[in-house]
């Protein structure tokens, strides 16, 4: 049963209005079943907390607290809707997703048997190829917040500031349940030693080291990095799984385009053309290029997209992924 504090908690928080701390007990009494071996009960209150969720976010344009003082500047909170099934992935990929989004809607079963379910991950891969996505992805598919960390706000020039803030972040796992997305995480994760290393990045790298291990959380840690070959090796121990990302083969290449412009188009296009006159482009590139297709269009008011309109924007793409490649060597 909840103590006696933890019913206060929740009765407090309830009339005044405070849904997120509201939630964050309820985990927390969920989490104390679990470990007196009540696993259905604790299961259930979960799954009770993530229905309820869902219910609040679908209801109102704002579902969530924001966070406030320090952590304001840290933390950029959203609530996605996305899910696995809207993402073209390869199998291997799309099962290691599915598989942590399983083990932590049936997280109290597992905890209940001595096991942890998967929740600190490292996303690895070119830009442009999901890792953002994938964020949003376990956010909507739990029914629970994303907080993306704000890098310009955690990282400072102070001594030990940097550490500091970083805790506070930390913290908030413990308070707030929900994905804690480090994006362009090589920014504080870079390898210890190298030639442009300063103190204070090599104190901060330690700091994170420590705190990820010693999360215990019922909050998701997701790490994302385009340069995953200058992160420290120890990082790669304090995660539960790593997720390697590449860009698209020519049948998911077909596949994101046909599921995005097949609407607006004749029968005469030939995805599996357009696919080979995408190659080597990302994600993100090939469905920009289809969302400026859609624009021009609208502009022109034509009603049906030819196969030539599609590869004109295709080859403008690939320019211009060409000149920034040449600008980065």
């Amino acid at each position: 049963m909840a103590s006696a504090d933890q019913l206060k908690a929740l009765i407090k928080s309830h009339l005044e209005g405070d849904d997120q701390r509201f939630f964050s007990v309820a985990m927390q009494v969920a989490a104390h079943e679990a470990k007196l071996g009540h696993g259905k009960l604790a299961e259930e209150l979960r799954a009770l907390v993530d229905e309820a969720k869902r219910r609040r976010c679908a209801g109102q344009p704002v579902p969530i607290s924001r966070p406030r003082g320090e952590l304001a500047n840290l933390l950029a909170v959203s609530y996605p809707k996305a899910h696995l099934g809207e993402m073209i992935l390869g199998d291997k990929l799309a099962r290691q997703i599915q598989r942590v989004i399983l083990e932590q809607r049936h997280a109290a079963r597992i905890l209940e048997h001595g096991l942890s379910p998967r929740r600190k991950l490292l996303l690895v891969g070119p830009p442009g190829t999901g890792k953002t996505l994938t964020a949003s992805v376990l956010a909507g598919e739990l029914g629970i917040p994303l907080f993306q960390i704000r890098l310009d706000g955690l990282i400072t020039k102070y001594m030990g500031e940097t550490a500091a803030k970083l805790r506070q972040v930390f913290e908030a796992t413990e308070h707030t349940r929900g994905v804690y997305f480090f994006d362009e995480f090589d920014a504080i994760g870079s390898q210890r030693g190298l030639a442009n290393d300063v103190g204070e990045i090599r104190r901060v790298l330690n700091s994170f080291l420590q705190m990820i291990e010693q999360d215990h959380s019922h909050s998701l840690i997701v790490a994302a990095t385009n340069h995953a070959e200058i992160l420290d090796k120890a990082l790669f121990r304090r995660f539960d799984d790593v997720l390697y990302y590449d860009l698209p083969d020519e049948l998911q290449l077909s596949t994101l385009l046909k599921s995005r412009l097949s609407r607006f188009t004749d029968m005469n296009v030939s995805w599996k053309r357009l696919a080979k006159e995408a190659a080597g482009l990302n994600y993100a590139e090939v469905t920009r290029a289809a969302d400026e297709v859609l624009k021009a269009a609208l502009i022109d008011e034509r009603e049906c997209l030819k196969e030539a309109d599609i590869r004109i924007m295709l080859e403008e793409r690939q320019d211009v992924a060409r000149k920034l490649q040449e600008n980065i060597q």
